[in-house]
């Protein structure tokens, strides 16, 4: 039986519903999960810093190929932990800019995988939030200082403001306590909206940010059109797990032979804005992103 490495930065309750849509992805490739092929799931739960173990676990349980996905930071791991296992990677972010592919065409290399874009959609992002508060003239920025394309945001986004004439006011959180006082510190100061930054250790914390954003009454702007259906107010991007069905398709194909330097990184085709119309609930940490209804959208 082949056996992949399924390694995240999430924790598995909240990666579970972009791991189904992996393995939709392997199976449409044939191969099932307990029948040909086995899975050996790595979750860091938030913590980058656990990453480099969990892939060198990976690297030496010699599994057949290693899915990287919640972000660049388990690629970035698994490409440190070997240079022979191919790695399917799943990132919001740019990858020949964090180092995974020389490019996206001609990856080269082990590493190939999915790229869907979030991190690039923050200026796109930022300027919907201001047309929905144009009154409002500086924005809380909501960043994880350890996601290593923190920075990169960071700059896009002041760039992106400056343009708009808007000042960014950025918040830094990396656990559940400081996203606490993080958006209740950018309430203080009297922000006009809340961008949250893209990054997997805030789409686990989802409903904490959400119940935040309405407690505080803060216009907030999100990355996944998942959290639009769990009550925050607005999202531009693409369809996660399209991306990860993705993922699983490749994986397939390596399994079957197919080297990774040929297959091309995919970008995703088509992207959707979602508006919540109806009136900001507080929604319930102990409910899973599935168990909410999508609210009306436009």
């Amino acid at each position: 039986m082949r056996v992949v490495g399924f390694l995240t930065s999430l924790t598995a309750a909240a990666s579970a519903p972009m791991a189904a849509a992996f393995l939709q992805g392997m199976n449409e490739s044939g191969f099932a999960a307990g029948r040909n092929v086995s899975i050996e799931y790595r979750y860091a739960e938030g913590h980058y810093d656990q990453l480099p173990a969990l892939a060198a676990d990976l690297v030496a349980r010699k599994v057949d190929v290693i899915f990287a996905n919640g972000g660049s930071a388990p690629a970035l791991a698994a490409k440190a932990a070997t240079a022979t296992i191919p790695i399917v990677f799943e990132t919001g972010g740019d990858p020949v800019k964090a180092g995974l592919v020389a490019s996206l065409n001609r990856p080269g290399g082990n590493l190939t995988g999915v790229s869907w874009t979030a991190s690039a959609l923050s200026a796109k992002r930022l300027d919907l939030l201001h047309q929905l508060v144009p009154k409002a003239s500086v924005i809380g920025l909501l960043v994880n200082p350890n996601y290593p394309e923190a920075s990169l945001q960071v700059r896009d986004l002041k760039d992106a403001a400056g343009a708009l004439g808007l000042q960014i006011s950025v918040a830094n959180a990396d656990t559940e306590s400081s996203v606490d006082s993080a958006i209740a510190s950018l309430a203080q100061q009297g922000v006009g909206g809340l961008l949250v930054a893209n990054d997997p250790f805030f789409s686990s914390r989802h409903a904490q940010i959400i119940a935040l954003a309405v407690r505080y009454a803060l216009p907030a702007s999100y990355s996944l059109r998942e959290d639009v259906a769990a009550g925050g107010l607005i999202s531009y991007g693409t369809s996660l797990p399209d991306q990860f069905r993705q993922g699983g398709l490749y994986t397939g194909r390596i399994l079957k032979g197919v080297s990774p330097a040929e297959l091309p990184v995919t970008l995703p085709t088509s992207f959707s804005l979602a508006i919540n119309l109806k009136k900001p609930q507080k929604p319930l940490a102990s409910r899973s992103r599935q168990a909410f209804s999508p609210p009306p959208t436009r």
